[in-house]
């Protein structure tokens, strides 16, 4: 099995597309249907690799973004997200630290 680049709280930004995010959580590969993958994963990316829950900076959407497609972000500027409180419990050196009640 492939070791996770990434982890939850990680700040990340799309290679392609450019949009910023945190992880939420993450797949070792990817579990969504093969119907979403067609119609989503408009670049095809491999499904054997780990697989992120992302929420997107400015926006209330989360995706899932294979890790070949995402990048560091190394900003530190805070995600403005509607369920970022809900998640996380603040920030220390420049990641989110994950709610306690969900630990």
């Amino acid at each position: 099995m492939v070791e996770a680049k990434f982890s939850i709280g990680q700040l990340v930004t799309h290679s392609i597309y450019g949009y910023r995010g945190v992880i939420i959580d993450a797949d070792p590969e990817f579990t969504l249907s093969d119907s979403w993958y067609e119609k989503m994963a408009t670049t095809k990316p491999s499904k054997q690799q780990p697989w992120y829950h992302i929420l997107v900076n400015n926006s209330s959407i989360q995706t899932y973004v294979s890790e070949s497609s995402l990048d560091v972000d190394l900003s530190e500027q805070e995600i403005q997200h509607p369920m970022i409180d809900l998640v996380f419990c603040g920030k220390s050196h420049g990641q989110y630290k994950l709610a306690e009640n969900l630990n």
